[in-house]
């Protein structure tokens, strides 16, 4: 038995009936990892996870333990785990060291979880391919020439290549989505609100949400009701609670967004995409076409708001509080030689941009027009869902694409994001489940979006379509 193709259920199953140990189990990740040539993790706590095991075990002979207690794990390398690095994929942050715990750690280490070590992704998590990272690209699993997609590359192509049970990742515009579609793995990015981003790096404060990523849907579901909750640390969160939700795809309404199946979707992730929604209704689901007409400028909507946020946190990573250090003659010398060094192109691009649109004379004709949109995208989809239950739609317009493919037209790359990004805008939850594989052994992930903190309704029926397309 391969302990390391087992979901979290099965390997919970295994640590009560005594099969193995959660030593055995850390054990046989860290050795998928030594072995590994995915790149998909930036610090490795072999000996930090041994010792987590070891604790593990002997909760576990108590015979009271929860469904994460012993199970190994990866965390993206922008959320902190204390006395370990956080470089967000940087050279600006490469050697800096976590003083406390983000709220989800503290929250997974009181469940008795393993940390494997830190993931790896594009550099202060901007990008849609993994190729932005300080570190080197993370690789797909079923084709190492192609992008693992992006932000939450490592994250993603750890529990695809059996290097993590599971992982959890962060969402901006799409970050948990994307890679989870690529790798052929779920992923949910939650309601904005629903966890909590204390001790996650900031990028885009306003989107930032931190998420799951998982074997199937129903590990998805353990970890979220693990991490979801209200946390006196970040005020945006909600005390919502999650009740657990039977729904069966017979009566329930799903949105397919016209919009969505234009002119430069794939043919093959059309063909899936569609065959996955035809499946749903053969089962009882009742397809209706929505139009959601704000979404065509959600893009040119994020790429503005994402920036000017980025620009403002990131402002702190000046080699004075935080981050690389030049050495200089005087102070001034000093950061001036530091301010923005290490910081890589794509992050440099954005935080120009993003100081751009705030600048005086600018900020009303794009910060503030772009908030404007906003709430236009955030209309479109409280009327959607007047109507119906649940959206169905492609995550990516496109399967995993070659590395370095697109690394010379930024613009291509954003394109990427189109299917993703106004989910995040409008604040809600979304997920990603393998629908199927191209012809040459790409995945493609369906796109289940619902309303606000109706992640049940996504789980739920997220399950139903899991049985189906597998």
């Amino acid at each position: 038995m391969d302990l390391t193709e087992l979901t979290i259920k099965q390997a919970h199953e295994g640590l009560k009936n005594g099969d193995f140990t959660s030593v055995d189990l850390t054990k046989a990740y860290l050795e998928n990892i030594k072995k590994s040539d995915l790149n998909a993790f930036i610090t490795v706590t072999e000996e930090s996870a041994l010792k987590q095991a070891t604790e593990a075990d002997k909760q576990i002979a108590t015979g009271k333990f929860g469904m994460l207690c012993g199970i190994p794990c990866a965390i993206k390398d922008n959320i902190l785990i204390k006395d370990v690095k956080c470089t967000a994929a940087s050279k600006i942050l490469e050697n800096y060291v976590a003083p406390y715990n983000a709220t989800v750690i503290e929250k997974l280490k009181a469940e008795g979880a393993v940390f494997l070590g830190k993931a790896n992704l594009d550099d202060n998590a901007m990008g849609g391919s993994g190729e932005n990272s300080a570190f080197g690209a993370t690789k797909n699993p079923n084709d190492k020439t192609r992008v693992a997609g992006g932000s939450s590359s490592g994250p993603a192509a750890s529990v695809a290549g059996n290097e993590a049970c599971y992982s959890l990742g962060s969402d901006t515009g799409g970050s948990i989505r994307l890679p989870a579609s690529f790798c052929g793995v779920v992923g949910l990015k939650p309601t904005y609100g629903a966890v909590s981003r204390y001790g996650l790096a900031a990028f885009g404060s306003s989107l930032d949400q931190i998420g799951p990523i998982a074997k199937n849907v129903e590990d998805a579901k353990i970890i979220f009701e693990v991490i979801s909750g209200k946390d006196s640390k970040d005020a945006t969160t909600s005390d919502n609670k999650f009740d657990e939700r039977t729904m069966s795809l017979k009566g329930v309404k799903i949105g397919v967004p016209k919009e969505y199946f234009v002119a430069g979707i794939d043919p093959e992730v059309k063909k899936i995409i569609t065959g996955a929604i035809e499946k749903a209704k053969e089962k009882g689901a009742e397809i209706v076409e929505i139009s959601l007409p704000s979404v065509e400028f959600a893009l040119a909507c994020y790429y503005i708001i994402a920036p000017c946020e980025a620009s403002a946190n990131l402002a702190r990573l000046d080699g004075v509080r935080y981050g690389l250090s030049e050495p200089g003659k005087d102070l001034l010398d000093v950061y001036l030689k530091s301010k923005g060094h290490g910081f890589g192109a794509e992050v440099k691009r954005r935080i120009m941009l993003g100081t751009y649109a705030l600048s005086s004379g600018y900020y009303d004709a794009y910060y503030k027009k772009a908030q404007e949109v906003r709430e236009f995208v955030k209309q479109d989809f409280a009327k959607a869902f007047r109507e119906i239950d649940l959206i169905f739609c492609p995550v990516s317009p496109a399967p995993a694409f070659k590395i370095g493919e697109k690394t010379d037209d930024p613009l291509a790359m954003y394109l990427v994001d189109v299917y993703t990004v106004s989910v995040n805008i409008a604040g809600i939850p979304g997920l990603s489940l393998p629908a199927g594989k191209t012809e040459s052994g790409l995945p493609v992930g369906l796109q289940i979006i619902g309303n606000h903190f109706e992640e049940n309704k996504i789980l739920a029926i997220a399950e139903e379509m899991e049985k189906l397309l597998t």
